[in-house]
């Protein structure tokens, strides 16, 4: 079979060294919409080098490296085709404020192996740390399409209770028609999200949103409308990716305030509020 799981859970820890600088958070922040409007105080946090602050989401693209859904994929036990492969979810621990820039040490390793039937789930684990100590922890849900049905541990459900009530705060977010042809220079080559022909393989009518683009877009709009602009703040961010957004589609993200955490949930718009992002929390301090 394509995915040995017992091989993949066994493989030694890839490690390796990442850089960033100023101009890479810059980019990752236009590249989620950031700088709208150019001359805010608010925006220009996110794009002014002098003033500039780091959304915790940068910690998915930080060293222009693979992210995990594609370097899970070149693992020990993991043979499978890249347009079988879907983002199925992202959770990041953050330790302390990610610096503006910086150079750190990743270590990644397959830290379970799903089979859900029809298919696989991959959760690829990164965690990285600097001369000060740990950083960040990024595990990436890689759903795999027609490589489960071997038997194998089903995991846990990432689905959490529906939130209750009206939400506390309701934004649309418009994206760019050329947001993915932008985003993608942060690191995510992935052609799915640029190249029609291959997303017509994938089986899509034309190229989608890379899902960690909503993911940024989305923490953005929790940290400036409930956390007071702080960027400090967050301590913990997840979601499942519950569907797809094109490139021009309007974001519907509703917010609820719980106790030290806010639950969100994204929709397109121009779709009938079709999911996009669901099980999603955002824990603060």
């Amino acid at each position: 079979m394509p995915i040995d799981a017992a091989k993949a859970l066994a493989a030694e820890p890839r490690t390796g060294e990442i850089t960033w600088t100023s101009k890479d958070v810059q980019l990752y922040h236009l590249g989620i919409g950031a700088g709208r409007p150019a001359t805010d105080p608010d925006e220009l946090r996110y794009t002014l080098e002098s003033r500039l602050h780091v959304l915790p989401s940068f910690a998915t693209v930080a060293g222009s490296g693979a992210p995990g859904v594609i370097s899970g994929l070149s693992l020990p036990g993991i043979d499978v085709e890249l347009a079988k492969v879907l983002h199925g979810g992202q959770t990041l621990e953050l330790h302390r404020p990610i610096p503006a820039t910086g150079s750190a040490t990743t270590t990644g390793r397959i830290a379970a192996v799903y089979d859900k039937g029809k298919a696989a789930v991959l959760v690829m684990r990164t965690e990285v740390a600097d001369a000060d100590g740990p950083l960040w922890t990024n595990d990436s849900q890689i759903f795999v399409r027609g490589e489960g049905g071997w038997g194998g541990d089903r995991g846990p459900s990432a689905r959490l209770d529906p939130p209750s009530g009206e939400p506390d705060r309701t934004l649309e977010r418009a994206t760019r028609e050329d947001q993915a042809l932008l985003y993608r220079l942060s690191g995510d080559w992935n052609p799915l999200h640029a190249d029609p022909e291959f997303a017509k393989v994938a089986g899509f009518e034309k190229p989608i949103l890379h899902g960690l683009c909503t993911y940024g877009m989305t923490l953005k709009a929790v940290v400036d409308t409930l956390l007071d602009g702080d960027v400090g703040r967050v301590r913990a961010y997840s979601t499942r990716f519950a569907g797809v957004v094109y490139p021009g589609e309007t974001l519907r993200i509703r917010m609820w305030r719980l106790d030290g955490s806010v639950r969100v949930a994204v929709s397109a718009v121009e779709r009938d509020d079709a999911p996009v992002l669901a099980d999603t929390l955002v824990q603060h301090s």
